[in-house]
C-alpha cells in the first residue's frame, strides 16, 4: 500500500465494483469468490471470505454446499485447501 498508493487504489475499486450490493446478494458473491479460492488453493482466501460469507448470512451449510460444488468442478485438492481454510471458522 504504502509502496504503490496507486495500485492499492485500483485493486480496491474493483474490489468494491465486484462486491456492490447490486443483482447477486452479497452472501452469493462472497461464497462464489471463496469456491474460487479454494480452486486456485488460497488457504487464507477461503477463511477470510468464508467468515466474510457468514457475517453477510451464509449459512455453513451452504459453505459446505459451495464446497461441493467447487470440488466437481475442480477436483478433490480445492476441498483439501477448504479443510485446512475452514477448520477453524466451521
Amino acid at each position: 500500500m504504502n509502496q504503490d498508493p496507486e495500485l492499492f487504489t485500483l485493486l480496491e475499486s474493483t474490489r468494491d465494483l465486484a462486491f456492490v450490493e447490486d443483482g447477486i446478494p452479497l452472501k452469493y458473491k462472497l461464497l462464489l469468490a471463496m469456491a474460487l479460492d479454494a480452486a486456485n488453493g488460497s488457504v487464507g482466501g477461503v477463511e477470510f471470505l468464508a467468515v466474510q460469507a457468514m457475517q453477510a448470512g451464509a449459512t455453513k451449510e451452504e459453505i459446505m454446499q459451495a464446497i461441493r460444488i467447487t470440488q466437481y468442478i475442480f477436483g478433490v485438492g480445492s476441498v483439501y485447501t477448504a479443510s485446512e481454510a475452514l477448520k477453524n471458522v466451521l
